[in-house]
């Protein structure tokens, strides 16, 4: 059994994990600076430095202006 550290959902296979992360919302990451959310793997090229994937937005670092989704706090009215 395979599980996402996101999501905490289950898959068979490694390669069902693997595809599914490209679609877990929860595994977004997302930019205190513009608000845009994307995958993480959008935001690294080497999996050590990160960087807002928008070209106008100078987010970067994780836990500096990146964060995973799950630990972004949404105001509800």
């Amino acid at each position: 059994m395979h599980t996402c550290r996101n999501c905490n959902q289950s898959f068979q296979t490694e390669l069902a994990l693997e595809l599914h992360r490209d679609t877990c919302k929860k595994g977004q990451l997302f930019c205190q600076v513009c608000g845009d959310r994307f995958r993480e793997r959008d935001a690294t090229q080497d999996g050590w430095h990160y960087e807002c994937p928008n070209a106008e937005c100078d987010g970067e670092g994780l836990t500096e202006d990146l964060f995973n989704v799950t630990d972004v706090r949404t105001a509800q009215h």
